[in-house]
């Protein structure tokens, strides 16, 4: 196999004089022939879809990913139970489990699983692979109870504590007490090779929808045990899905190829067999790098949105995507004044959300007024939840809270994550402008973000923490419980970083995760979100905006490219790739 790499070019070229040493002296080739740079260098590389990307995989192991960038690489490499469907988001295909019952009392999900799925350890040296042998019930069971053992997963074994009989008992154990045998206290099972038993705390109308989530997925325990940490290394690395991980070169690119093992009718439909994503932090490159055809899709960098968008020669190729994640202002409940509710209501009120995506995002964005977006299952319409920009009931609520034309208002600290510091200044010219408030109160850091998650910790001393923060949350599953009580901001027994007391809302979020009726799970979060941000509600956070997003897209790549990944990792093998296209605009360049 071919590789793309600094030697691939001369490779080529090598072909090319190879081929035209074969045609005799002075023997003319047809205009209207095939045999042209572009059909030889066809022949030569297997289907490929380049692209960039700015940040690095930080894990390949399912129990520890919490990132996109890698949690896209484990949608490529590793299979789960079921799949979030790239065409539509929210909904939910079988993968290796071909169906599933629950128990009458909803406790326990039974999953029936393929027998014909190998594990894959790939030689990148010798472009070999080596099956290990199927995939069975126990492999998930080990997948699992990983993903409950606190010194391996930390962010999202919490949300399989939440759920998962069991896991709770060993995630919540003291990582120094933590052993192997704790393993037996998380109640998921196999029954025999092909049927997986997983036992809930309680009958969760939201537990189908995990399923297709990564830290639930199968892994191999031999394999793990043989290598330890290094499990994920390329040489050890063993996986199912429908890449393997050909090279790693952390900070320069990786680059996936075609899992040949695995059945066909588990491949996606595109035809794409090789994947090069190049390390770029800069979004400008990118962009320069997709104008010279070397990259096949883009992000648009802000500074360059207006010059794009009034180009002609881009209007093919331009979509404006959303992610689902939805950005807000959080308000500590520890910090005065935002112990007062008169003040969160006041504060949200002040905030034009259209002006702010068009003046900050530059268009980038749909106004939210509550929290949960549109395709998550119990979600309300957006914007029928929710009061938003009011300054009549802004200026009536800050003369509640005490404070009069913003009279006697406490010192404000606001932290934003890097690059976001024009939100807060957004946020205090909107509350000058309409409370009355004196700039001079706010104080404005950007941090990075691993500070700011530290220092908005629930566990952080009141003193350091700040009063108001940035933040935004996209989806893992797509259910209004991921974003009602995973995201720690109206739960207050989830992680809770608002320090939020519990009230009537916590018992409504109990008994929607309960349900299992859909329709009664919708109504019910309606008045969740209601009783949070319609006029009479708490507030924990200021709601700002859903992200959307412009993209670039190469007239020869085709796929659900809009909708792939917005829950889940982007599924490259659902890209089609015309590659006589590619490669001469490619050659040309």
């Amino acid at each position: 196999m071919l590789k793309t790499t600094k030697q691939a070019l001369p490779a080529i070229l090598v072909i090319m004089s190879m081929v035209m040493a074969l045609v005799p002296t002075g023997f003319a080739l047809a205009s209207d022939a095939d045999f042209t740079l572009t059909s030889v260098m066809q022949a030569a590389e297997p289907v490929t879809y380049y692209v960039t990307d700015g940040a690095q995989i930080s894990s390949l192991d399912p129990a520890r990913a919490t990132d996109e960038v890698s949690i896209t690489a484990i949608e490529n490499l590793f299979l789960g139970l079921t799949d979030s469907d790239p065409t539509t988001p929210g909904n939910i295909n079988p993968e290796l489990a071909t169906s599933w019952e629950t128990s009458e009392d909803g406790l326990t999900w039974t999953f029936h699983l393929r027998d014909d799925v190998p594990w894959v350890r790939w030689d990148p040296v010798s472009d070999e692979g080596e099956v290990v042998r199927n995939v069975t019930a126990q492999d998930f069971v080990y997948g699992m109870q990983r993903a409950c053992d606190p010194r391996i997963a930390d962010l999202y074994g919490a949300v399989a504590a939440s759920v998962i009989a069991g896991c709770g008992d060993m995630h919540s154990k003291d990582i120094s007490e933590v052993t192997d045998a704790d393993y037996d206290l998380v109640q998921v099972e196999a029954l025999d090779d092909t049927t997986l038993a997983v036992h809930l705390l309680f009958p969760a109308g939201f537990f189908f929808s995990m399923t297709t989530m990564w830290m639930l997925r199968p892994v191999p325990q031999e394999i793990i045990q043989e290598f330890g940490d290094d499990w994920t290394e390329l040489g050890n690395l063993t996986t199912n899905g429908p890449f393997v991980m050909d090279e790693w070169v952390r900070g320069v690119r990786r680059v996936y190829v075609s899992n040949p093992y695995i059945p066909e009718d588990l491949r996606g439909p595109g035809n794409v067999e090789r994947v090069i994503v190049t390390i770029v932090e800069d979004a400008g490159t990118t962009l320069a790098l997709y104008q010279d055809n070397q990259v096949d899709r883009s992000g648009v960098p802000a500074a360059e949105v207006q010059s794009i968008l009034s180009d002609p020669d881009y209007q093919d190729q331009l979509s404006q995507v959303s992610d689902l994640v939805v950005y807000y202002f959080a308000f500590g409940y520890d910090k005065e004044p935002f112990g007062d509710v008169h003040a969160r209501r006041a504060f949200s009120a002040s905030v034009d959300r259209n002006a702010f995506i068009q003046e900050i995002v530059q268009g980038r964005g749909v106004p939210m007024i509550h929290l949960t977006p549109p395709g998550m299952v119990g979600a309300p319409p957006i914007n029928e939840v929710g009061v938003g920009y009011d300054p009549e009931y802004a200026k009536a609520e800050i003369e509640a809270a005490g404070y009069p034309s913003c009279e006697g208002f406490p010192n404000i600290e606001i932290v934003t994550y890097q690059g976001a510091g024009t939100w807060a200044e957004f946020l205090a010219a909107s509350v000058e402008r309409e409370l009355g408030c004196d700039p001079s109160v706010f104080t404005i850091e950007e941090q990075e973000f691993s500070v700011l998650l530290e220092s908005t910790d629930p566990d952080t001393p009141t003193e350091d923490r700040p009063n108001m923060w940035t933040l935004g949350w996209g989806p893992d599953y797509p259910d209004a419980n991921n974003w009602v009580f995973d995201a720690g901001l109206l739960a207050c027994e989830a992680e809770n970083s608002v320090k939020r007391p519990c009230t009537e809302i916590d018992d409504l979020i109990s008994q929607a995760a309960q349900e299992s009726d859909q329709a009664v799970r919708a109504e019910l979060y309606y008045r969740i979100e209601e009783m949070a941000f319609g006029p009479e509600g708490e507030f924990p956070i200021l709601p700002l905006y859903m992200r959307t997003v412009y993209q670039l897209t190469k007239p020869w790549v085709t796929g659900p490219l809009d909708t792939d990944g917005v829950i889940g990792g982007a599924h490259y093998d659902w890209r089609t790739i015309d590659q006589a296209a590619q490669l001469e605009a490619r050659s040309a360049s």
